[in-house]
């Protein structure tokens, strides 16, 4: 782990911006687009791995995929004296809770949810209300999206038809 801001070169940035349009995109396929070769385009991404610039390869699953087609964000009121550190606890345990954070207003988190339907939202909402630091929540629940292509409504970046890509 570094404590200093990774330097990144115009290298590092189309290795990172080919990751990010599709993280299986073999290093030889990398490589080849920018000039490189695999093992230097391995080294590169060990390298921003190793100073956090690169935090992990993720996959994205269609909350419909898995059932969980009711969406709400609900606003959560805290004791005073509750440091988000242990609000941040908790909902880690919330398989539900596919965002959360701290905001500025009268608010003092923002949680996304998705659930199977209305009683399972509901379900989770009372155990969010359990915690012995919650005073109260307000939920919105989410009748369609505005803008389709964004990842709350569930959409996942374009990927080749061919995804036999190996490191």
């Amino acid at each position: 782990m570094t404590s200093h801001p990774a330097s990144l070169d115009d290298l590092d940035r189309k290795i990172v911006a080919a990751l990010v349009a599709n993280a299986r995109t073999s290093f030889a396929e990398i490589g080849a687009a920018i000039g490189l070769s695999a093992p230097a385009v391995k080294r590169r991404v060990d390298r921003m791995r190793d100073a956090e610039v690169i935090t992990g390869f993720t996959t994205m699953v269609s909350p419909t995929a898995l059932g969980w087609r009711t969406e709400a964000y609900v606003e959560v009121y805290c004791h005073s004296a509750t440091p988000p550190r242990r609000l941040a606890e908790v909902v880690r345990d919330y398989p539900e809770i596919t965002a959360a954070m701290t905001v500025t207003g009268g608010a003092d988190a923002l949680l996304h949810i998705r659930a199977e339907d209305i009683g399972h939202f509901e379900e989770v909402l009372e155990r969010i209300r359990a915690e012995p630091f919650i005073d109260k929540t307000i939920s919105y629940i989410v009748l369609s999206h505005l803008l389709s292509g964004s990842p709350e409504a569930g959409a996942s970046p374009a990927t080749p038809a061919d995804e036999t890509n190996r490191r």
